[in-house]
């Protein structure tokens, strides 16, 4: 998503953008039907097939590159070693998404300092981590979180929203995230289980796929929870479907950035429920633009879901605050003027 709306908001800006990924990935699906450009190149692990072909195509094409942004460990790796076999590399910025520990060998102090020339974060917090743990210079990095459209993520009618998807009942808690153990999920279902000893009328929707989502759903099973709970699966359209929550939560227990759901449901008007991972506290501030819970508590979630349900003053007060915090560091907007200033700034200079 990241990559994808960088990439449309450079070509918008009059920027020439290359996205290069294997083809089977939806990054590569997804930007063909946007329009951006696409290169098939076989970028999956780091062995030598992968590297030649890379290597390959930087060769051919490296006097057209201004500048190179890599997304991953294995882009940036495949980079790097290209880079130093090649007489004429372009620049290269490496944008890091997740805040799981960096090693502290000297290849990945010369990967993330030497063979870069800046590092972005996606949130502040990651760039104070690795200034922190890993020694890298503050000046060498900067913090550019992912942003939301606010033409799309907007607050909309509920009454509509819950009628498009057919949402009867409720109230709706909600949470928009890939199925996998470190988002949270079960923590959500217990904490469910006992808000629904009081308020049986209380109803969750589960929005996202992925590996889990089978084990999530016997874990509902097994807790007699099928009757309230929903799983839609993914959705491209999900500024129709937050806008039907009264409350979105985020529940996560392990390396996350900011994550865009969180920012999405912020930017739809929702109170809003996360844990402090990652750079999550960036967006989420408590009392303030939401309410943070400590990771693995399901106790605690359910503490701060009831209490958004008997104080509607305070959950509006904070889904307002949210949405204006969003909007000031967080919208694409922003994110788009960041980096097309660090694009600018570190690009190979050009004969005029």
């Amino acid at each position: 998503m990241r990559v994808l709306a960088e990439s449309v908001g450079l070509i918008e800006r009059d920027h020439r953008v290359t996205i290069v990924t294997a083809a089977r990935h939806r990054l590569h699906q997804e930007a063909l039907k946007q329009g951006v450009p696409a290169v098939d190149l076989p970028l999956h692990r780091k062995r030598p097939r992968d590297f030649w072909a890379l290597r390959r195509w930087l060769a051919a094409n490296a006097a057209g590159i201004d500048i190179v942004n890599t997304h991953s460990s294995t882009d940036a790796w495949l980079t790097a070693a290209a880079g130093l076999t090649l007489g004429a590399m372009p620049p290269v910025i490496r944008t890091r998404h997740v805040s799981s520990p960096i090693s502290q060998r000297s290849g990945s102090r010369w990967l993330y300092q030497r063979a870069i020339c800046h590092l972005v974060t996606t949130g502040e917090a990651l760039r104070q981590s690795l200034h922190r743990d890993n020694g890298i210079p503050l000046e060498h990095m900067t913090s550019v979180p992912t942003g939301v459209d606010m033409r799309r993520f907007m607050p909309r009618s509920l009454a509509e929203a819950r009628r498009l998807h057919g949402l009867a009942g409720g109230p709706w808690i909600g949470i928009l995230a890939m199925m996998s153990h470190f988002k949270g999920h079960k923590d959500l279902f217990a904490a469910f289980g006992m808000l629904r000893q009081s308020e049986p009328e209380l109803r969750l929707l589960v929005i996202g796929e992925g590996p889990n989502r089978a084990a999530f759903e016997a874990d509902v099973r097994a807790q007699g929870l099928v009757d309230a709970v929903r799983f839609v699966g993914y959705v491209a359209d999900a500024e129709t479907w937050l806008p039907a929550l009264d409350i979105f939560v985020h529940p996560s227990t392990g390396d996350e950035g900011v994550p865009q759901a969180v920012l999405q449901a912020m930017a739809c008007g929702l109170p809003v429920i996360a844990t402090a991972v990652g750079s999550l506290p960036d967006a989420v501030r408590h009392e303030e633009t939401g309410l943070v819970v400590p990771k693995g508590d399901p106790e605690a979630l359910a503490a701060a879901i009831a209490r958004l349900r008997r104080d509607p003053a305070l959950a509006a007060r904070l889904a307002r605050a949210g949405r204006v915090h969003i909007e000031t560091h967080f919208s694409r907007t922003v994110m788009l003027d960041r980096m097309e200033s660090l694009f600018l700034r570190y690009a190979r200079p050009r004969d005029p």
